[in-house]
């Protein structure tokens, strides 16, 4: 090879001594997941613009251009960087341009070639090249001719067991006496990777490029025959799978000819005899009917076959037409409901209505009760009452956390492992379609990308859309119209307004200390003896030691903590008893503390004497009505006001209004207007690290924040809650029942109220009314004369005040 008189060309002369001119600067074609080798042939379709710029300028000329690999083929227009330096100078043979702009060319590698530089880039590549030299075989040894021999044998092999294995292919490999000839042949056969190819590309010594041909290859084969391998293994699954088909299908015809019957066809028959039995509405029967006639064509090992007989089983399963019977007794129900739960008596009323009007009419749809109250009053529980009271099944499940929708829906029969959803489930388990259907923590359900379980609900809490309730799974309707659904939440804030709207809320608030006091003596200390294995007369609890439990040793609404410290005095009772101390044990408030220890509650505040700036509230958590403790002082500074204890932003604002409202009237409490100018005032509401909020805090500022300024302090034995506005209008409020018991708890025995919540006192319990004194009040100036105690001077004043207003 020599360069010629032009500087342009490079004169390449081939074993057949004819000479071909190739210019130094050339077109480059980028290709990907390809790599293009010497001699080799090879169709390419080109459809990005500066490829096709590129064909177009080697056609027009002598055909010559430079097919180099992108290093990364996902890339659409690769930089200079990203095109492997070396590739092929090869010569378009053929070009077809297509009605689409694209083109479709046939290319041959002639030599390798290397990019020296870029001439030109903006329409297309064009590059300087020079031509890599391979080294030559001088002499084919006998090593050499072994390599040969063994990389013929091994592309025959390869060939062989992908069946594309010829005469013709054989003899041009025969033929091939050049190990660089050979090495490129095989290599442009070989599924290689590209950086594979590339580097086979790269190699200029034909020797060492056979050896790494060789290498490849070796591999290969491994491959091919373990392919061919998996193949056979597969058709030979296939075969003997029609074969058993056959077996089975001559079975089943000799069967016919003796008057007997084969397994499938008895599985068949007893399918259709339970069906027959589940008395299906008309749309599951015939599609229990279409599904049999599809598993008699099955092979009955077939996966397909299991799917339809699981869906069959579920079907025939289910209770289409078996109820419970009604044999309504109202005073029966009546007891049952007592003897199981002390007070509740709303509850109670709600559900003997229902069975009274179920007794006049049979047909008539079943209730939607949404039990809301804090955890332990009884919510779960009362639904198995109502179990009993009405002689049905009892059904039970959590949504508390459930994000699928397909859990109250069930997935679709074309997933592996789809079943019904919780509801179907649970209609199965039972064996009737008019249960009690409890579903606990409706206020915690959750929502992601698989969708919205509550949304799934509306239709089975509808009764206007129940009666055709659609399971993604059964794909059929099934009349849920008979259930009783019961519902529990603690709050109703979570629940949809769409959901909630088709439920009727009951709320259950919690009970006083003299109902937990009956509760425990009737219901939990002879549950908490019987668990424990103790004999009612081994164990004694006086009043006081109850009340002093409930008291310092659980703060709640409900009863759970109550059971809990009660069951552990009894376990430390049954220890005695095991290691033999044979005696009666009385649990009183004296030996109380040996029992369980030193008080877990403690009163938050100092409530022995009445103190300036410091008023009590009422709060509702979820746990129930709590006090809450309202602290005001001033101290010296620029009239800032600085509010502390986790506030949110309404109790924040009410803070504001309480401080407005005490600037606008200190002339009524005679103090001077100015005290604002030297004096910041602090709000704080222990306990700091408990987040708070709600619009009911504001007179319980308002009253601190006077009483701080004014050195006036309030009565310790008085509760207030209600919203204050920046004329004094108290405003009303929400959760009264569970403020009461809440302020009962703390023993207190008088209660502010707005006078707009005069009309909740009718659903507050007498016995309740009877032990705390609600003082309705419709201005701030109410609050002060009840809640502060004023010196003379200052009394007299506000009297005046209140007199001309």
């Amino acid at each position: 090879m020599g360069q010629t008189d032009k500087d342009d060309l490079i004169r390449l002369i081939e074993e057949d001594d004819v000479d071909i001119e190739i210019p130094t600067t050339l077109p480059l074609l980028p290709v990907r997941d390809v790599v293009i080798f010497s001699d080799m042939l090879l169709p390419l379709f080109i459809g990005r613009e500066k490829s096709v710029r590129a064909v177009e300028e080697a056609v027009t000329k002598e055909g010559y251009l430079l097919v180099a690999t992108q290093v990364d083929p996902t890339i659409e227009n690769p930089s200079t960087e990203e095109i492997f330096t070396t590739g092929t100078v090869s010569r378009v043979l053929r070009m077809l341009k297509l009605p689409d702009g694209n083109i479709k060319a046939l290319v041959q590698g002639l030599t390798k070639g290397k990019i020296l530089s870029y001439v030109r880039k903006r329409s297309f590549y064009r590059v300087k090249i020079e031509i890599v030299s391979e080294i030559p075989v001088r002499e084919i040894s006998l090593e050499i001719e072994a390599l040969m021999r063994n990389v013929k044998e091994h592309a025959e092999q390869i060939m062989t067991l992908r069946g594309e294995m010829s005469v013709d292919i054989g003899a041009i490999l025969q033929s091939i006496d050049d190990p660089g000839k050979l090495a490129d042949l095989v290599a442009s056969n070989l599924k290689l990777k590209i950086q594979e190819s590339q580097t086979l590309l790269e190699i200029c010594d034909p020797v060492e490029r056979l050896k790494k041909v060789n290498d490849f290859l070796s591999r290969e084969v491994e491959l091919s025959t373990m392919q061919a391998k998996i193949q056979s293994d597969v058709n030979d699954e296939i075969s003997k799978s029609q074969r058993d088909y056959f077996l089975r299908e001559q079975v089943r015809a000799i069967y016919r000819e003796l008057g007997e019957h084969d397994e499938k066809a008895l599985e068949v028959d007893e399918y259709r005899k339970k069906i027959k039995r589940a008395k299906m509405s008309r749309e599951a029967e015939k599609e229990a009917g279409k599904q049999i006639k599809r598993l008699e064509q099955m092979h009955s090992e077939s996966a397909e076959s299991t799917v339809v007989r699981a869906y069959l089983d579920w079907l025939v399963e289910m209770p289409w037409s078996k109820s419970s019977g009604d044999i309504i007794d109202i005073k029966k129900a009546k007891n049952v409901l007592d003897h199981d739960h002390y007070g509740l008596h709303n509850v109670k009323d709600r559900i003997l209505e229902y069975l009274s009007v179920r007794k006049l009419n049979p047909k008539m749809k079943g209730p939607i009760l949404c039990f809301v109250g804090p955890p332990g009053v009884g919510k779960t529980s009362l639904g198995q009452s109502i179990a009993r009271a009405l002689k049905h099944k009892f059904v039970r499940i959590s949504l508390g956390g459930i994000r699928d929708e397909a859990e109250i829906r069930g997935h679709r029969r074309t997933y592996v492992g789809a079943m019904p959803g919780r509801i179907l489930q649970g209609l199965k388990q039972c064996g009737v379609n008019n249960p009690v259907f409890m579903m606990d923590e409706i206020d915690k359900l959750g929502l992601d990308f698989r969708g919205d379980p509550s949304s799934a609900l509306l239709e089975a809490l509808d009764p206007e859309q129940n009666f055709a309730f659609s399971d993604h799974y059964l794909n059929l309707p099934f009349d849920l119209s008979s259930v009783m659904f019961i519902l529990t939440a603690n709050v109703t804030d979570t629940i949809p307004s769409a959901l909630l709207d088709r439920m009727e809320v009951i709320m259950l608030s919690g009970y006083t200390e003299e109902e937990k006091i009956a509760i425990a003596q009737n219901y939990l200390i002879p549950r908490q003896l019987k668990e424990n294995g103790l004999k009612p007369k081994k164990v004694s609890f006086s009043i006081g030691a109850l009340r002093q439990i409930i008291a310092e040793y659980t703060s709640e609404a409900g009863l759970r903590n109550l059971e809990r410290e009660i069951g552990s005095i009894c376990r430390k009772v049954a220890r005695n008893v095991a290691e033999g101390k044979n005696k009666t044990f009385s649990v009183s408030r004296s030996n109380l503390h040996t029992y369980l220890g030193v008080p877990k509650y403690a009163p938050e505040m100092d409530k022995e004497d009445s103190q300036v700036g410091l008023a009590t509230g009422l709060a509702w958590t979820q746990a129930g009505g709590e006090v809450l403790y309202v602290e005001a002082t001033l101290i010296g500074g620029k009239g800032e006001l600085i509010v502390t204890g986790q506030l949110g932003d309404v109790m924040q604002e009410s803070a504001r209004a309480a401080v407005s409202y005490a600037r606008a009237n200190l002339g009524l409490y005679g103090v001077a207007e100015k005290l604002f100018e030297t004096s910041d005032i602090h709000i704080h509401v222990p306990a700091g690290a408990v987040p708070k909020d709600g619009p009911s805090a504001g007179i319980a500022m308002a009253t601190a924040l006077i009483s701080a300024i004014t050195n006036n302090p309030v009565r310790n034995d008085i509760a207030m809650t209600g919203e204050v506005t920046l004329r004094g209008r108290v405003l009303p409020i929400g959760g009264l029942k569970e403020k009461a018991l809440g302020a009962l708890r703390a023993d207190i025995k008088t209660v502010i109220i707005p006078e707009n919540n005069k009309k909740d006192l009718a659903e507050i319990p007498k016995h309740l009314k009877r032990k705390i004194k609600f003082v309705p009040v419709k201005h701030m100036e109410e609050v002060l004369s009840n809640a502060i105690l004023w010196k003379a001077k200052a009394n007299r004043r506000l009297k005046a005040k209140r007199g001309t207003t």
